[in-house]
């Protein structure tokens, strides 16, 4: 069953830094070792250097740690960049990613933002990316930048100005 037991999206805190250092070096090992890239001081100091609680969200689910995002201001200045983005082991392949990207995109959406991010070459989160709309645009030996331009969020029909219910 994919059912979304008690999911949630909440601001990361400085005291979450050591717990998802170590979810990101577990998720991470298995490409990084494929890549011969991995280096277990690297793969958690990576996520330690770009720490920024203002912009992480740690995703809990029914109260215990499943994973973190991060969507900041992209570099380029168009758009946002979506990073950090695992989940534990144990709760993957349930939808959950699924639910949190769609969730993430469709905020990006109503502020018409495209989103960026960076996977790595043959990781399977690359098959999530593309089912919700990411593009690849450019590719190097590690890395396969993608991107999602924003979609258009229909709104309601304004045909003059709104009036407060009950006001004539």
């Amino acid at each position: 069953m994919h059912g979304e037991t008690n999911r949630a999206l909440r601001p990361a805190r400085a005291a979450d830094l050591d717990a998802l250092a170590e979810l990101r070096a577990e998720v991470m090992r298995e490409d990084l070792v494929r890549l011969g890239r991995y280096d277990e001081h690297r793969v958690r100091q990576r996520l330690r250097d770009g720490f920024s609680p203002a912009h992480t969200s740690v995703i809990e689910q029914d109260g215990a740690l499943a994973g973190c995002v991060t969507v900041r201001p992209h570099e380029n200045g168009e758009g946002l960049c979506l990073e950090h983005f695992y989940l534990a082991p144990g709760t993957q392949g349930r939808g959950l990613g699924t639910a949190v990207l769609r969730e993430l995109l469709a905020r990006a959406d109503e502020e018409g933002l495209p989103v960026r991010l960076t996977v790595l070459r043959g990781s399977p989160a690359r098959r999530l990316y593309e089912r919700e709309g990411f593009t690849p645009e450019s590719e190097d030996p590690v890395d396969v930048r993608m991107v999602r331009e924003a979609r258009t969020v229909p709104g309601p029909a304004v045909t003059g100005p709104r009036r407060p219910a009950g006001a004539r």
